[in-house]
């Protein structure tokens, strides 16, 4: 026991891990031989091709079950606190575009199109890669995650959805044993290698001016969705908003909306939620309700595109805010679950490489723990819209069970 309780104390997170890959990766970028950076950048083509195969596993394994779940308890309140929940998701990814939109080509000023002309691969390439095409496109998979989990929340028999369990749980074993452990190394060979080209200069400085206007949306998204429910309910929004500030700080520690539940679940009830409506809305929300998640998303993936000149008009990124939105279903149980899942639509919808791609990981995991919390906070704010609700719609005896 002495031996665990010690290995606990020692562990090192993800966001460690990640901070020290890209430390190391810039400084090892000034004094590394040229052969030395090919040796990472060959594991990263391995490693990114391995992406491009697994993501749409990945999807059909979180989107499927997720959407089966969501059949489980039926009935109105059910279907409305899900309407809710994806309605607040698009709302936040929209409002987070607009803002990028008319932000970013003040606060990045010069950074706008400076990695535009780099290519990465101009001057190192690995000694191999290995091709592992995916067996399915992105758009595919999602088709068939989503006929998957429609059918089998409709279907009376369990084997179905047994099955699309035993999937998850695969899927979530490859990501926290291989992809997660392996992602430190990934980051530090793309950050080694931008350094060698000469090029961290534009990204860090990008970093900084991203995260410090993520961190404003996310403030102001949290303000709008509490502010809706105080309207909606008749509650002072900004008492509600302190009330949930536990589950915040809470959120911020274990990055997880999962571990969070019981502290998010307490002070919703705390807020004036009634226990049964919480018992269903608060676990549910946790899983479908992203909000902050897909600001860092949006935020961050407009920024890059804008950065390297690819396209970046809002009828494109509007897709992808939608799509991504429902991908991201059932990923918050799995650390940096919701970047792995978009990682095809990045791909697929926006063009990114896998450059473009291993940057995204970096920023999202970088402040994930601040999405999480913006995530779970916000939870408060639909308990208290759908315990309202509750009663204008004939369900004051009892709520779906989960």
């Amino acid at each position: 026991m002495k031996h665990n309780s010690s290995t606990t104390r020692h562990h090192i997170g993800l966001l460690p891990k990640i901070i020290i890959a890209i430390l190391l990766g810039i400084g090892c970028s000034f004094f590394a031989p040229a052969w030395a950076v090919r040796i990472f950048l060959t594991f990263n083509s391995i490693f990114s091709n391995f992406l491009g195969f697994f993501i749409p596993l990945l999807i059909i394994g979180l989107v499927a079950p997720g959407i089966a779940d969501l059949g489980n308890g039926g009935g109105r309140l059910l279907l409305v606190t899900v309407a809710i929940a994806y309605l607040s998701t698009i709302a936040s990814g929209s409002f987070t575009l607009v803002s990028c939109s008319l932000a970013y080509p003040y606060l990045l000023g010069d950074g706008i199109g400076a990695l535009a002309n780099t290519d990465m691969s101009s001057t190192l390439h690995p000694y191999f890669t290995i091709e592992m095409p995916a067996f399915i496109s992105v758009t595919s998979a999602l088709v068939l995650a989503f006929i998957l989990g429609l059918t089998a929340s409709a279907i009376k028999g369990h084997t179905v959805k047994e099955l699309l369990g035993d999937a998850k749980e695969i899927v979530n074993l490859v990501i926290t044993k291989v992809i997660i452990p392996l992602l430190p190394l990934y980051i530090f060979g793309i950050f080694l290698h931008i350094g060698a080209d000469g090029h961290i200069g534009s990204v860090i400085g990008m970093f900084v001016k991203i995260i410090l206007f993520i961190a404003l949306l996310h403030v102001t998204v949290l303000l709008v969705l509490f502010i809706i429910a105080g309207a909606v309910t008749h509650k002072n929004p900004f008492k509600a908003l302190v009330t949930m500030l536990p589950a915040y700080v809470t959120a911020l520690g274990t990055a997880s909306s999962a571990a969070t539940i019981p502290v998010t679940l307490a002070q919703a009830i705390k807020c004036g939620v009634r226990e049964e409506t919480a018992s269903f809305s608060v676990p549910l929300c946790a899983t479908i309700h992203l909000p902050c998640s897909i600001l860092k998303i949006t935020a961050c993936a407009y920024a890059i595109a804008l950065s390297v000149g690819l396209p970046h008009d809002l009828g494109t990124f509007m897709g992808f805010v939608f799509m991504a939105s429902i991908t991201m279903i059932a990923a918050p149980g799995v650390p940096g679950g919701a970047i792995m899942a978009a990682l095809g639509l990045l791909s697929s919808m926006l063009g990114f490489d896998e450059n473009m791609q291993g940057l995204m990981i970096a920023i999202y995991i970088a402040i994930d723990s601040i999405g999480t919390a913006g995530n779970v906070t916000g939870d408060g704010a639909i308990a208290l819209i759908i315990d309202h609700i509750r009663d204008k719609i004939g369900t004051a005896n009892s709520a779906p069970s989960m």
